[in-house]
């Protein structure tokens, strides 16, 4: 599962001035590449998305790479580390690929694309676990929402008469302020809705501060969700640190995944 957003991880940018020409007042704009291509790596104290823990509650190691057209064309990777336990029997590694296409609406920014979550190695019931989203995406200044729609079962998962649960939806909305300095707020709220299974949709929220330091962003984050993890009554959020291939917990240890955490970071573009 993906990714808070899940989420201290920063775009980078790539800036060209205008060049003087001798002594002379002619000035030429330098071209604008035609295709950029940048990378992100962090370490994570937990891997949130969404709200729920993937990590169970330890640290993640995470980076991508992007490529990104100057017509507004984008594909990328993204990759994580995992517990078997948040629902990937067999595996530790999380591999997402994407790709869309960005525009500009006067001052509304628009994103459309497709994004496919794989788990190497790890299978349920029979079938490899994954997930295949389309998203919509629009942001204004400091604001940005996006709705994800998954066009397969949302990670393997089926209702209590096996049920599809294809059309699951997540809807998140987002704020973004830059204090200067380096300094920036960030604010975050979402919403699950499982199709076909609604005990296991929920509401989630981020609020984090970070701070830009030599090139590496320092991040502190509180995330918490009403996702049902309580343990004693075996509600689905509450998930063990291992899950065998017919999803049974086999591990030692249960927590309710989706419970308040503190989340630091640090992270780089390059």
């Amino acid at each position: 599962m993906k990714k808070i957003l899940i989420t201290a991880l920063l775009t980078g940018l790539f800036h060209h001035a205008a060049l003087a020409q001798g002594g002379a007042a002619e000035n030429t704009m330098a071209a604008t590449p035609a295709s950029t291509f940048n990378g992100t790596i962090g370490l994570f104290s937990d891997y949130r998305f969404r709200g729920i823990s993937q990590t169970f509650m330890r640290p993640a190691l995470q980076g991508g790479i992007d490529y990104t057209h100057s017509s507004g064309w984008y594909a990328g990777n993204w990759n994580s580390n995992v517990s078997p336990g948040a629902g990937y029997p067999g595996s530790n590694l999380e591999m997402d690929f994407y790709a869309g296409y960005k525009t500009d609406i006067g001052a509304i920014k628009l994103d459309l694309g497709a994004l496919y979550y794989a788990y190497p190695g790890a299978e349920l019931n029979g079938k490899k676990v994954k997930n295949g989203e389309l998203y919509l995406g629009a942001s204004w200044k400091f604001l940005s929402a996006r709705y994800s729609h998954a066009l397969t079962d949302y990670f393997n998962a089926r209702g209590p008469n096996g049920e599809r649960t294809r059309g699951t939806g997540y809807l998140d909305l987002s704020a973004a302020f830059d204090l200067g300095e380096g300094w920036g707020i960030h604010a975050h709220v979402g919403r699950l809705r499982v199709h076909n299974l609604p005990q296991a949709s929920y509401t989630d929220w981020k609020l984090g501060i970070s701070k830009e330091l030599h090139g590496w962003v320092l991040g502190l984050s509180y995330i918490d969700s009403n996702a049902a993890g309580a343990c004693r009554h075996n509600e689905p959020y509450c998930l063990s640190n291992d899950l065998d291939r017919h999803g049974q917990q086999t591990g030692a240890k249960r927590r309710d995944a989706g419970r308040s955490s503190a989340v630091v970071s640090i992270s780089r573009n390059f």
